[in-house]
């Protein structure tokens, strides 16, 4: 197996609230594991299975074991960034979530348009389409023009 990433972990101060969060915003679904303050997050596509690629990682969620990141200061861990259909839509209804805006969506030529918003715990992530916000869908162009 080829070092692929099979597993991401969100931390979260009060986990109902970003189970609610994140369940409203991408229909992930949460289930608690054992008595630990952890949940298996469910993103829809599937996970890594032996003997199949998947389509995507699931996750979990855990109680976090200090303060939550604040305000403007670094980044000190990984963040996910997700493959969503609209970049615009999901920063949209992530704000009225009770989101805060990080980097408001734009087009990165060549790569696809994206965004970024803080969780009401603090923790920053991503989101990508292909398509900018001409309609122009950067991976069909790409195979359409190899090479440029």
């Amino acid at each position: 197996m080829a070092n692929l990433v099979v597993h991401f972990e969100i931390h979260a101060a009060e986990p109902q609230r970003l189970i609610d969060y994140y369940s409203s915003l991408f229909d992930w679904t949460f289930t608690k594991f054992g008595d630990a303050d952890y949940w298996v997050i469910n993103t829809g596509e599937g996970a890594i299975v032996t003997g199949s690629p998947g389509q995507g990682i699931n996750g979990g969620l855990v109680k976090r074991q200090g303060p939550s990141p604040q305000a403007g200061a670094p980044v000190t861990g990984a963040n996910l960034v997700l493959g969503v259909e609209d970049v615009d839509a999901v920063f949209t209804k992530g704000i009225e979530l009770g989101g805060v805006e990080a980097l408001p969506p734009e087009d990165m030529p060549g790569v696809g348009r994206v965004g970024y918003l803080i969780d009401p715990d603090g923790n920053i992530f991503g989101f990508i389409s292909p398509v900018l916000s001409d309609g122009t869908n950067v991976m069909e162009a790409a195979s359409a023009n190899p090479g440029q």
